[in-house]
Protein backbone atom coordinates (compact mmCIF):
# COMPACT_ATOMS: atom_id res chain seq x y z
CA UNK A 1 0.00 0.00 0.00
CA UNK A 2 1.48 3.22 -0.87
CA UNK A 3 1.11 6.36 1.20
CA UNK A 4 -1.90 8.33 0.32
CA UNK A 5 -1.80 12.19 0.21
CA UNK A 6 -3.11 14.84 2.54
CA UNK A 7 -5.69 17.37 0.57
CA UNK A 8 -5.05 20.50 0.84
CA UNK A 9 -7.66 23.10 -1.49
CA UNK A 10 -11.31 22.47 -0.07
CA UNK A 11 -14.33 23.58 -1.68
CA UNK A 12 -15.50 26.92 -0.64
CA UNK A 13 -18.88 25.78 -0.91
CA UNK A 14 -18.29 22.59 0.73
CA UNK A 15 -15.83 22.84 3.13
CA UNK A 16 -16.21 22.95 6.89
CA UNK A 17 -13.96 25.65 7.99
CA UNK A 18 -16.63 28.61 7.35
CA UNK A 19 -19.10 26.61 9.65
CA UNK A 20 -17.08 25.02 12.11
CA UNK A 21 -14.68 28.11 12.63
CA UNK A 22 -17.18 30.18 14.50
CA UNK A 23 -18.71 27.40 16.73
CA UNK A 24 -15.53 26.62 18.49
CA UNK A 25 -12.94 28.34 20.09
CA UNK A 26 -9.63 29.73 18.76
CA UNK A 27 -7.95 27.51 21.87
CA UNK A 28 -9.33 24.24 21.38
CA UNK A 29 -7.56 21.66 19.97
CA UNK A 30 -10.41 21.02 16.83
CA UNK A 31 -8.91 24.85 16.20
CA UNK A 32 -4.94 24.02 16.31
CA UNK A 33 -5.09 20.39 14.19
CA UNK A 34 -7.28 22.92 11.69
CA UNK A 35 -4.19 25.45 11.79
CA UNK A 36 -1.80 23.44 11.97
CA UNK A 37 -2.90 19.96 11.22
CA UNK A 38 -0.21 19.93 8.08
CA UNK A 39 2.67 21.60 9.72
CA UNK A 40 2.68 18.91 12.49
CA UNK A 41 1.88 15.60 10.69
CA UNK A 42 3.37 16.09 7.16
CA UNK A 43 3.23 13.23 4.75
CA UNK A 44 7.06 12.93 5.23
CA UNK A 45 6.37 11.87 9.03
CA UNK A 46 5.21 9.36 7.81
CA UNK A 47 6.47 7.58 4.56
CA UNK A 48 8.42 5.21 5.67
CA UNK A 49 5.60 3.60 6.77
CA UNK A 50 4.13 3.13 3.36
CA UNK A 51 5.48 1.53 0.28
CA UNK A 52 6.63 3.09 -3.16
CA UNK A 53 4.01 1.36 -5.22
CA UNK A 54 -0.23 0.16 -4.41
CA UNK A 55 -3.14 1.45 -3.69
CA UNK A 56 -3.30 4.56 -2.13
CA UNK A 57 -3.89 5.03 1.51
CA UNK A 58 -6.17 7.13 3.79
CA UNK A 59 -3.73 10.03 3.74
CA UNK A 60 -2.02 9.74 7.30
CA UNK A 61 -2.86 13.26 8.63
CA UNK A 62 -5.98 12.06 8.50
CA UNK A 63 -5.72 9.09 10.41
CA UNK A 64 -2.84 10.86 12.60
CA UNK A 65 -5.86 13.72 13.72
CA UNK A 66 -8.26 10.99 13.77
CA UNK A 67 -5.98 8.64 16.48
CA UNK A 68 -5.53 12.38 18.16
CA UNK A 69 -8.92 13.11 18.89
CA UNK A 70 -10.19 9.67 19.24
CA UNK A 71 -7.64 8.98 22.74
CA UNK A 72 -8.76 12.43 23.97
CA UNK A 73 -12.25 11.09 23.80
CA UNK A 74 -11.69 7.89 24.86
CA UNK A 75 -13.52 5.87 22.06
CA UNK A 76 -13.78 2.55 20.06
CA UNK A 77 -12.49 2.45 16.79
CA UNK A 78 -16.23 2.23 15.39
CA UNK A 79 -16.90 4.88 17.53
CA UNK A 80 -14.37 7.41 16.02
CA UNK A 81 -14.95 6.74 12.69
CA UNK A 82 -18.65 7.31 12.76
CA UNK A 83 -17.55 10.92 14.58
CA UNK A 84 -14.82 11.52 12.09
CA UNK A 85 -18.29 10.80 9.34
CA UNK A 86 -20.61 12.65 11.16
CA UNK A 87 -19.42 15.38 13.24
CA UNK A 88 -18.44 18.60 11.74
CA UNK A 89 -15.76 19.58 14.23
CA UNK A 90 -13.58 16.61 13.27
CA UNK A 91 -13.05 17.20 9.45
CA UNK A 92 -12.37 20.21 10.58
CA UNK A 93 -9.86 19.12 12.62
CA UNK A 94 -8.54 17.42 9.87
CA UNK A 95 -8.01 20.60 7.60
CA UNK A 96 -11.32 21.90 6.96
CA UNK A 97 -12.65 18.74 4.85
CA UNK A 98 -15.65 19.06 3.22
CA UNK A 99 -18.95 17.94 4.83
CA UNK A 100 -19.61 15.17 2.79
CA UNK A 101 -16.01 13.97 2.73
CA UNK A 102 -16.48 9.72 2.95
CA UNK A 103 -15.14 7.87 6.25
CA UNK A 104 -13.42 5.24 5.69
CA UNK A 105 -13.35 1.47 7.84
CA UNK A 106 -12.15 1.40 10.97
CA UNK A 107 -10.14 -1.39 10.58
CA UNK A 108 -7.51 1.67 8.99
CA UNK A 109 -7.26 2.61 12.57
CA UNK A 110 -6.20 -0.58 13.69
CA UNK A 111 -3.52 -0.78 10.58
CA UNK A 112 -2.37 2.31 11.48
CA UNK A 113 -0.78 1.08 15.03
CA UNK A 114 0.39 -1.96 13.59
CA UNK A 115 2.78 -0.09 10.54
CA UNK A 116 3.38 2.20 13.55
CA UNK A 117 4.29 -0.53 16.19
CA UNK A 118 6.40 -2.31 13.78
CA UNK A 119 8.44 1.09 12.77
CA UNK A 120 11.55 2.49 14.12
CA UNK A 121 9.30 5.37 15.95
CA UNK A 122 6.58 3.88 17.15
CA UNK A 123 5.53 7.31 19.17
CA UNK A 124 5.87 9.64 16.76
CA UNK A 125 3.26 11.65 17.45
CA UNK A 126 4.22 12.11 20.72
CA UNK A 127 7.47 13.29 19.82
CA UNK A 128 6.09 15.30 17.34
CA UNK A 129 4.53 18.02 19.93
CA UNK A 130 7.68 17.59 22.22
CA UNK A 131 9.06 18.72 18.76
CA UNK A 132 6.84 21.55 18.25
CA UNK A 133 6.84 22.67 22.05
CA UNK A 134 10.74 22.65 22.52
CA UNK A 135 10.61 24.85 19.21
CA UNK A 136 7.73 27.18 20.67
CA UNK A 137 10.17 27.75 23.62
CA UNK A 138 7.47 25.58 25.94
CA UNK A 139 9.97 22.67 27.36
CA UNK A 140 11.94 24.71 30.31
CA UNK A 141 14.82 22.61 32.25
CA UNK A 142 12.67 21.42 35.32
CA UNK A 143 11.01 17.64 35.30
CA UNK A 144 8.40 15.82 37.63
CA UNK A 145 8.03 12.26 37.58
CA UNK A 146 5.36 9.93 38.84
CA UNK A 147 3.22 7.16 38.08
CA UNK A 148 -0.21 6.40 38.17
CA UNK A 149 -2.12 3.03 38.19
CA UNK A 150 -3.79 1.22 34.63
CA UNK A 151 -6.18 -1.60 34.93
CA UNK A 152 -6.18 -4.65 32.59
CA UNK A 153 -8.11 -5.29 30.15
CA UNK A 154 -8.30 -8.94 30.77
CA UNK A 155 -9.86 -11.06 34.15
CA UNK A 156 -7.78 -11.96 36.78
CA UNK A 157 -7.75 -15.76 36.92
CA UNK A 158 -7.25 -17.90 39.92
CA UNK A 159 -4.75 -20.66 39.78
CA UNK A 160 -7.30 -23.62 38.53
CA UNK A 161 -8.29 -21.51 35.69
CA UNK A 162 -4.77 -20.16 35.28
CA UNK A 163 -3.28 -23.83 34.86
CA UNK A 164 -6.22 -24.93 32.22
CA UNK A 165 -5.91 -22.07 30.02
CA UNK A 166 -2.34 -22.56 29.84
CA UNK A 167 -2.40 -26.22 28.88
CA UNK A 168 -5.32 -24.57 26.26
CA UNK A 169 -2.97 -22.48 24.85
CA UNK A 170 -0.10 -25.42 24.65
CA UNK A 171 -2.52 -27.22 23.04
CA UNK A 172 -4.00 -24.27 20.70
CA UNK A 173 -0.43 -23.92 19.10
CA UNK A 174 0.26 -27.13 19.32
CA UNK A 175 -0.37 -27.75 15.16
CA UNK A 176 0.62 -31.70 13.80
CA UNK A 177 2.03 -32.36 17.28
CA UNK A 178 -1.47 -31.72 18.73
CA UNK A 179 -2.42 -35.43 18.92
CA UNK A 180 0.60 -36.80 20.31
CA UNK A 181 0.32 -34.18 23.57
CA UNK A 182 -3.47 -34.85 23.71
CA UNK A 183 -2.68 -38.53 24.14
CA UNK A 184 -0.84 -37.59 27.17
CA UNK A 185 -3.50 -36.10 28.80
CA UNK A 186 -5.72 -38.23 31.73
CA UNK A 187 -8.37 -35.68 33.13
CA UNK A 188 -11.27 -36.20 31.35
CA UNK A 189 -11.11 -33.04 29.61
CA UNK A 190 -10.86 -31.81 26.28
CA UNK A 191 -9.35 -28.92 26.65
CA UNK A 192 -11.33 -27.07 24.26
CA UNK A 193 -13.52 -24.99 25.94
CA UNK A 194 -12.73 -21.89 28.61
CA UNK A 195 -13.85 -22.27 31.95
CA UNK A 196 -12.88 -23.45 35.06
CA UNK A 197 -13.38 -27.41 35.32
CA UNK A 198 -17.10 -29.05 36.43
CA UNK A 199 -16.66 -30.01 40.14
CA UNK A 200 -17.84 -29.55 43.48
CA UNK A 201 -15.96 -26.86 44.87
CA UNK A 202 -17.53 -26.80 48.09
CA UNK A 203 -15.95 -30.67 48.36
CA UNK A 204 -12.44 -30.05 49.70
CA UNK A 205 -11.50 -33.41 48.61
CA UNK A 206 -12.95 -32.49 44.70
CA UNK A 207 -11.08 -29.14 44.92
CA UNK A 208 -7.70 -31.27 45.69
CA UNK A 209 -8.26 -34.09 43.11
CA UNK A 210 -8.63 -31.46 40.29
CA UNK A 211 -5.80 -29.67 41.08
CA UNK A 212 -3.78 -32.49 41.01
CA UNK A 213 -5.10 -33.51 37.70
CA UNK A 214 -4.51 -30.88 36.24
CA UNK A 215 -1.17 -30.22 37.44
CA UNK A 216 -0.04 -33.73 36.33
CA UNK A 217 -1.41 -33.12 32.49
CA UNK A 218 0.12 -29.62 32.19
CA UNK A 219 3.36 -31.68 33.87
CA UNK A 220 3.14 -33.95 30.96
CA UNK A 221 2.18 -32.25 28.30
CA UNK A 222 5.95 -30.22 29.27
CA UNK A 223 7.50 -33.45 29.05
CA UNK A 224 6.49 -34.21 25.76
CA UNK A 225 7.78 -31.19 24.19
CA UNK A 226 11.53 -31.37 26.33
CA UNK A 227 14.55 -31.45 24.36
CA UNK A 228 12.45 -30.79 21.06
CA UNK A 229 13.19 -27.79 18.75
CA UNK A 230 9.65 -25.66 18.89
CA UNK A 231 8.43 -22.80 16.84
CA UNK A 232 7.97 -19.64 18.60
CA UNK A 233 4.11 -19.43 19.51
CA UNK A 234 4.62 -23.05 20.66
CA UNK A 235 7.83 -22.64 23.04
CA UNK A 236 5.96 -18.65 24.18
CA UNK A 237 2.78 -21.06 25.21
CA UNK A 238 5.08 -23.84 26.39
CA UNK A 239 6.81 -21.06 28.81
CA UNK A 240 3.53 -19.78 30.29
CA UNK A 241 2.41 -23.42 31.48
CA UNK A 242 6.14 -23.82 33.29
CA UNK A 243 5.54 -20.19 34.59
CA UNK A 244 1.89 -21.14 36.18
CA UNK A 245 2.82 -24.75 37.34
CA UNK A 246 6.04 -23.45 39.12
CA UNK A 247 4.61 -20.15 40.62
CA UNK A 248 1.38 -21.58 42.35
CA UNK A 249 1.49 -25.34 42.79
CA UNK A 250 3.49 -27.23 45.11
CA UNK A 251 4.22 -31.08 45.97
CA UNK A 252 2.13 -32.19 49.15
CA UNK A 253 3.10 -34.20 52.04
CA UNK A 254 0.76 -37.08 50.69
CA UNK A 255 2.56 -37.16 47.65
CA UNK A 256 -0.04 -34.83 45.68
CA UNK A 257 -0.01 -30.85 44.06
CA UNK A 258 -1.67 -28.90 45.40
CA UNK A 259 -2.20 -25.43 45.87
CA UNK A 260 0.93 -23.71 46.94
CA UNK A 261 0.33 -21.37 50.45
CA UNK A 262 2.15 -18.37 49.19
CA UNK A 263 2.04 -15.40 46.22
CA UNK A 264 5.27 -15.88 44.04
CA UNK A 265 6.84 -12.60 43.84
CA UNK A 266 6.20 -11.81 40.15
CA UNK A 267 3.27 -13.97 39.54
CA UNK A 268 1.38 -14.19 36.09
CA UNK A 269 -2.37 -13.83 36.76
CA UNK A 270 -3.89 -14.16 33.32
CA UNK A 271 -2.92 -15.95 30.41
CA UNK A 272 -4.70 -13.78 27.90
CA UNK A 273 -2.67 -11.31 29.26
CA UNK A 274 0.65 -12.37 30.67
CA UNK A 275 2.55 -9.25 30.92
CA UNK A 276 -0.35 -8.24 33.25
CA UNK A 277 0.74 -8.24 37.30
CA UNK A 278 -0.92 -7.48 40.59
CA UNK A 279 0.71 -3.75 41.79
CA UNK A 280 0.42 -1.68 45.05
CA UNK A 281 0.41 2.11 44.66
CA UNK A 282 0.06 2.83 48.11
CA UNK A 283 -0.06 0.35 51.01
CA UNK A 284 -3.86 0.38 50.87
CA UNK A 285 -4.37 0.62 47.30
CA UNK A 286 -4.03 -2.77 45.40
CA UNK A 287 -4.37 -3.39 41.62
CA UNK A 288 -4.24 -5.93 38.83
CA UNK A 289 -2.58 -4.43 35.53
CA UNK A 290 0.21 -1.64 34.65
CA UNK A 291 1.76 1.27 35.49
CA UNK A 292 2.00 4.35 33.43
CA UNK A 293 4.79 6.40 34.28
CA UNK A 294 5.16 10.27 33.06
CA UNK A 295 8.19 13.23 33.07
CA UNK A 296 5.91 16.31 33.28
CA UNK A 297 7.66 19.86 32.39
CA UNK A 298 5.88 21.39 35.04
CA UNK A 299 6.02 25.17 33.60
CA UNK A 300 3.73 24.95 31.01
CA UNK A 301 2.15 21.39 32.45
CA UNK A 302 3.36 19.43 29.40
CA UNK A 303 4.55 15.77 29.01
CA UNK A 304 8.05 15.21 27.82
CA UNK A 305 8.21 11.08 28.17
CA UNK A 306 5.94 8.26 28.84
CA UNK A 307 6.69 4.53 30.24
CA UNK A 308 4.39 1.49 31.07
CA UNK A 309 5.74 -1.12 33.06
CA UNK A 310 3.62 -4.10 34.89
CA UNK A 311 1.96 -3.40 38.11
CA UNK A 312 4.22 -4.72 40.69
CA UNK A 313 7.33 -2.64 39.08
CA UNK A 314 8.94 -0.18 41.35
CA UNK A 315 8.79 3.58 39.81
CA UNK A 316 12.65 4.38 39.94
CA UNK A 317 13.16 1.28 37.88
CA UNK A 318 12.09 3.70 34.97
CA UNK A 319 13.44 7.23 35.99
CA UNK A 320 16.38 7.15 33.87
CA UNK A 321 14.64 6.33 30.94
CA UNK A 322 11.81 9.07 31.63
CA UNK A 323 15.12 11.11 31.86
CA UNK A 324 17.54 9.81 29.18
CA UNK A 325 17.25 13.12 26.92
CA UNK A 326 17.91 15.47 29.85
CA UNK A 327 20.30 13.41 30.91
CA UNK A 328 22.44 12.36 28.07
CA UNK A 329 22.92 15.85 26.93
CA UNK A 330 21.66 18.15 29.28
CA UNK A 331 21.91 21.85 27.54
CA UNK A 332 21.84 23.35 30.90
CA UNK A 333 21.50 21.39 34.50
CA UNK A 334 17.49 19.94 34.57
CA UNK A 335 15.96 19.85 37.92
CA UNK A 336 13.93 16.63 38.75
CA UNK A 337 11.09 16.41 41.43
CA UNK A 338 9.86 13.36 42.31
CA UNK A 339 8.69 11.76 45.84
CA UNK A 340 10.45 8.86 47.80
CA UNK A 341 9.34 6.27 45.61
CA UNK A 342 12.46 7.50 43.28
CA UNK A 343 14.61 8.26 46.10
CA UNK A 344 16.86 5.16 45.47
CA UNK A 345 20.64 5.02 45.21
CA UNK A 346 20.76 4.34 41.98
CA UNK A 347 18.68 7.05 40.64
CA UNK A 348 20.29 9.42 43.22
CA UNK A 349 23.46 8.56 41.10
CA UNK A 350 22.24 9.11 37.93
CA UNK A 351 21.24 12.21 38.80
CA UNK A 352 24.40 13.25 40.05
CA UNK A 353 26.29 12.25 37.48
CA UNK A 354 24.55 14.29 34.84
CA UNK A 355 25.02 17.49 37.12
CA UNK A 356 21.16 17.75 37.53
CA UNK A 357 19.60 19.27 40.79
CA UNK A 358 18.15 16.81 42.87
CA UNK A 359 14.14 17.81 44.13
CA UNK A 360 14.33 13.97 44.74
CA UNK A 361 12.72 13.36 48.06
CA UNK A 362 14.26 10.13 50.41
CA UNK A 363 12.92 7.89 52.22
CA UNK A 364 13.93 8.73 56.30
CA UNK A 365 15.90 5.94 57.93
CA UNK A 366 13.20 3.04 59.27
CA UNK A 367 13.46 2.09 62.27
CA UNK A 368 11.07 1.02 65.88
CA UNK A 369 9.48 4.05 66.76
CA UNK A 370 11.42 5.65 70.20
CA UNK A 371 14.88 3.48 68.76
CA UNK A 372 17.45 5.00 67.05
CA UNK A 373 17.77 4.92 64.03
CA UNK A 374 20.51 5.34 61.07
CA UNK A 375 20.33 8.65 60.83
CA UNK A 376 21.49 8.70 64.50
CA UNK A 377 25.04 7.29 63.46
CA UNK A 378 27.45 8.99 62.03
CA UNK A 379 29.12 7.52 59.29
CA UNK A 380 32.74 8.58 57.99
CA UNK A 381 33.17 6.76 54.65
CA UNK A 382 36.14 8.38 54.17
CA UNK A 383 37.97 6.35 57.24
CA UNK A 384 35.25 3.76 57.06
CA UNK A 385 33.76 3.73 60.64
CA UNK A 386 30.62 4.48 62.57
CA UNK A 387 30.15 6.20 65.66
CA UNK A 388 26.75 5.53 67.46
CA UNK A 389 25.10 7.75 69.70
CA UNK A 390 26.96 6.52 72.33
CA UNK A 391 30.44 7.72 71.46
CA UNK A 392 31.65 3.81 70.33
CA UNK A 393 33.23 3.46 66.70
CA UNK A 394 33.04 0.49 64.49
CA UNK A 395 35.07 -0.17 61.18
CA UNK A 396 32.83 -0.82 57.93
CA UNK A 397 33.83 -4.12 56.59
CA UNK A 398 32.89 -5.74 53.16
CA UNK A 399 29.70 -7.46 53.97
CA UNK A 400 28.78 -11.01 52.29
CA UNK A 401 25.88 -9.13 50.61
CA UNK A 402 27.61 -6.60 48.99
CA UNK A 403 28.26 -3.28 50.25
CA UNK A 404 29.49 -2.68 53.79
CA UNK A 405 28.69 -3.28 57.69
CA UNK A 406 29.49 -2.38 60.97
CA UNK A 407 29.32 -4.04 63.45
CA UNK A 408 29.46 -2.90 67.13
CA UNK A 409 28.80 -6.70 68.57
CA UNK A 410 30.44 -6.41 72.32
CA UNK A 411 30.13 -3.00 72.62
CA UNK A 412 26.33 -3.03 72.88
CA UNK A 413 26.90 -5.42 76.13
CA UNK A 414 27.67 -2.45 78.23
CA UNK A 415 26.13 0.37 76.52
CA UNK A 416 24.02 2.33 78.69
CA UNK A 417 21.75 3.33 75.79
CA UNK A 418 21.31 -0.21 74.36
CA UNK A 419 18.39 -0.56 75.14
CA UNK A 420 17.47 2.34 72.93
CA UNK A 421 19.47 0.93 70.21
CA UNK A 422 18.75 -2.91 70.40
CA UNK A 423 17.44 -6.33 71.64
CA UNK A 424 19.82 -8.43 69.57
CA UNK A 425 23.03 -10.55 71.48
CA UNK A 426 25.31 -10.16 68.79
CA UNK A 427 24.64 -6.20 69.12
CA UNK A 428 23.77 -3.64 66.72
CA UNK A 429 24.47 -3.57 62.47
CA UNK A 430 24.49 -0.63 60.54
CA UNK A 431 24.80 -1.22 56.52
CA UNK A 432 25.64 1.10 54.30
CA UNK A 433 25.49 0.89 50.39
CA UNK A 434 27.36 2.03 47.68
CA UNK A 435 25.32 5.19 47.37
CA UNK A 436 25.30 6.04 50.94
CA UNK A 437 26.45 9.60 50.64
CA UNK A 438 24.15 10.49 47.96
CA UNK A 439 21.30 8.72 50.08
CA UNK A 440 22.36 10.52 53.57
CA UNK A 441 22.75 14.22 51.81
CA UNK A 442 19.14 13.83 50.20
CA UNK A 443 17.52 13.15 53.39
CA UNK A 444 19.41 16.30 54.51
CA UNK A 445 17.85 18.20 51.93
CA UNK A 446 14.34 17.40 52.55
CA UNK A 447 15.06 19.03 56.24
CA UNK A 448 15.87 22.51 54.24
CA UNK A 449 12.80 25.03 54.22
CA UNK A 450 13.69 26.43 50.96
CA UNK A 451 14.16 23.18 49.75
CA UNK A 452 10.71 22.20 50.43
CA UNK A 453 8.55 25.23 49.82
CA UNK A 454 10.30 24.49 46.09
CA UNK A 455 8.95 20.84 46.31
CA UNK A 456 5.91 21.38 47.63
CA UNK A 457 4.83 24.16 45.36
CA UNK A 458 5.94 22.20 42.31
CA UNK A 459 5.39 18.76 42.48
CA UNK A 460 1.56 18.23 43.25
CA UNK A 461 1.14 19.47 39.25
CA UNK A 462 2.40 16.09 38.02
CA UNK A 463 -0.78 14.36 40.17
CA UNK A 464 -2.85 16.92 38.66
CA UNK A 465 -1.97 16.13 35.33
CA UNK A 466 -2.08 12.10 35.74
CA UNK A 467 -5.74 12.84 37.24
CA UNK A 468 -6.29 14.81 34.01
CA UNK A 469 -4.85 11.68 31.55
CA UNK A 470 -6.76 9.06 33.46
CA UNK A 471 -10.50 11.10 33.92
CA UNK A 472 -13.16 9.20 32.65
CA UNK A 473 -13.63 12.00 29.60
CA UNK A 474 -10.46 10.05 27.77
CA UNK A 475 -11.41 6.17 28.78
CA UNK A 476 -10.20 6.11 32.25
CA UNK A 477 -7.97 4.23 33.89
CA UNK A 478 -8.82 0.91 31.96
CA UNK A 479 -6.54 -0.28 29.07
CA UNK A 480 -7.91 -0.39 25.87
CA UNK A 481 -5.52 -3.11 24.90
CA UNK A 482 -3.43 -5.89 25.87
CA UNK A 483 0.02 -5.98 26.10
CA UNK A 484 2.54 -3.77 27.56
CA UNK A 485 3.74 -2.68 24.35
CA UNK A 486 0.51 -1.86 22.97
CA UNK A 487 -0.69 -0.32 26.77
CA UNK A 488 2.68 1.73 26.40
CA UNK A 489 1.80 2.78 22.67
CA UNK A 490 -2.03 4.07 23.90
CA UNK A 491 -0.35 5.46 27.19
CA UNK A 492 1.75 7.67 24.63
CA UNK A 493 -0.72 8.64 22.13
CA UNK A 494 -3.29 9.53 25.20
CA UNK A 495 0.12 11.66 26.18
CA UNK A 496 0.02 13.39 22.80
CA UNK A 497 -3.39 14.35 22.28
CA UNK A 498 -3.58 15.95 25.73
CA UNK A 499 -0.24 18.17 24.79
CA UNK A 500 -2.15 19.19 21.80
CA UNK A 501 -5.17 20.16 23.80
CA UNK A 502 -2.36 22.25 26.11
CA UNK A 503 -0.46 23.56 22.93
CA UNK A 504 -3.96 25.15 22.05
CA UNK A 505 -4.56 26.26 25.03
CA UNK A 506 -1.16 28.30 24.84
CA UNK A 507 -2.10 29.48 21.66
CA UNK A 508 0.91 27.91 19.65
CA UNK A 509 0.96 28.52 16.14
CA UNK A 510 3.22 27.94 13.41
CA UNK A 511 4.44 29.74 10.14
CA UNK A 512 7.14 29.65 8.09
CA UNK A 513 8.07 26.06 9.52
CA UNK A 514 8.97 27.77 12.79
CA UNK A 515 6.65 27.57 16.04
CA UNK A 516 5.79 30.35 18.78
CA UNK A 517 2.97 31.60 21.08
CA UNK A 518 0.65 33.87 19.83
CA UNK A 519 0.01 36.59 22.02
CA UNK A 520 -3.39 36.96 24.28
Amino acid sequence: MSQGSAPRHGDLFRDTSSFVEQLVGPDSIHALLHRECHALFPDELFSDLFADVGRRSVPPLVVAVVMVLQRLEGLSDREAVERFTFDARWKYAAGGLPFDHPGFAHTVLVDMRARLARSERPNRIFERTLEVAGAAGLVGARRVLDSTPLYDAVATMDTVTLVRSAIRGVLAGAEDREPALRAVLRRDDDYRTAGKPVVDWDDADARAAVVDALARDGAAVLEALEAEPLPAPLAEAATLLATVLGQDLEAGPDGRIRIARRVAPDRVISTVDPETRHGHKTDHHSFDGYKGHVALDPDHELVTATAVTAGNAGDASVATDLLADELATPVKPVTVYGDAAYGAGEVLAALDAAGAVSRVKVQPAGGVPGMFTKDDFAIDLAVRTVTCPAGRSARLTRHTRGGLQARFGAACATCPLAARCTSSRDGRRIAVGPHEALIAAGRASTRDPAWLADYRATRPKVERKLAHLVRRRHGGRRARVRGRQKVGADFALLAAAVNLARLAVLRVTGSGGTWAVRPA
